[in-house]
């Protein structure tokens, strides 16, 4: 059966310019728009060599294929129309089904010479699980970075998903690669902040459980790239480490009540949400 994935043609870099040019634009009107996904972990990633090295070298669908399919940003659905204006003024064709129906939690546009297209997700992301960032300008998480999200969001982006492939799997051991993983917030943006997860998660027994099912997912698919030599035993520690201390954190965190009721009935009910992938 013949792939069916579509892929970013351009360069990496000029990819990352074009959704830098995006929140830039919408920056000087007063709108918020950060990148998320995999482009947002490219950019976290320009800092440390080894992480695009690797990446390059596994590649993220497949060995060989271009890296990024589309651009994923994320506003508040209060900002709609003004999202909509930073578009249109930048030229971008507007999915005008998808957004007459969803309009309110999720947008797409088409880049004018179509090279790629822009989901634009509002106010959440809502998968398998729920990754929430606020309602308003000046009070949600986006504010937290710029052009992305923030780095330990990206983690629970990844986190969140039930059926995790490959290039999910590769994503999150570029974030492990080039980033230390501390329980406390300092503010910088080169950390993911294990506390912030493990809290959130606290009294979310599904996302929780998701979430360590992915982590030894990602240790797994980690020891599949030792042996086949696409990565080496020394910085394959370094990602093991700081995996290690993210569950540590999950684990010692007190749960709430309704995790400890929701741990009683595990995996005899879906803890996750079936997704259906909306039709292009």
């Amino acid at each position: 059966m013949a792939d069916p994935t579509t892929f970013v043609t351009f360069g990496d870099d000029e990819f990352l310019r074009e959704a830098r040019a995006i929140v830039d634009a919408a920056n000087t009107q007063g709108t918020v728009l950060r990148v998320l996904g995999s482009l947002a972990i490219y950019a976290h990633s320009l800092h440390a060599p080894e992480c695009l090295t690797f990446l390059h070298h596994v590649g993220r669908v497949r060995e060989g294929a271009p890296l990024f399919t589309d651009l994923d940003l994320m506003g508040y659905a209060t900002q709609g129309r003004s999202i909509s204006k930073v578009f249109d003024g930048l030229g971008f064709k507007p999915d005008d089904m998808i957004n007459g129906f969803f309009g309110d939690r999720r947008l797409i546009y088409y880049e004018g010479s179509n090279r790629f297209h822009v989901d634009i997700f509002l106010d959440k992301l809502e998968f398998s699980h729920d990754v929430l960032f606020g309602k308003r300008p000046g009070n949600g998480r986006l504010e937290l970075d710029y052009p992305t999200i923030s780095l330990t969001d990206l983690v629970l982006e990844k986190l969140q998903i039930h059926r995790i492939g490959r290039k999910d799997l590769v994503d999150l051991l570029v974030i492990f690669l080039g980033h230390e993983v501390r329980e406390g917030a300092n503010g910088d943006r080169e950390v993911v902040y294990a506390g912030h997860i493990a809290n959130l998660l606290a009294d979310d027994w599904g996302f929780w459980y998701e979430s360590t099912q992915n982590l030894e997912k990602t240790k797994q698919m980690l020891s599949q790239f030792v042996g086949e030599g696409h990565i080496s035993q020394e910085l394959a520690t370094r990602i093991r480490s700081r995996i290690t201390a993210l569950e540590r954190s999950l684990q010692s965190v007190p749960k709430g009540r309704h995790w400890e009721k929701r741990a009683k009935v595990g995996t005899a009910k879906p803890w996750f949400r079936e997704v259906e992938e909306v039709v292009r």
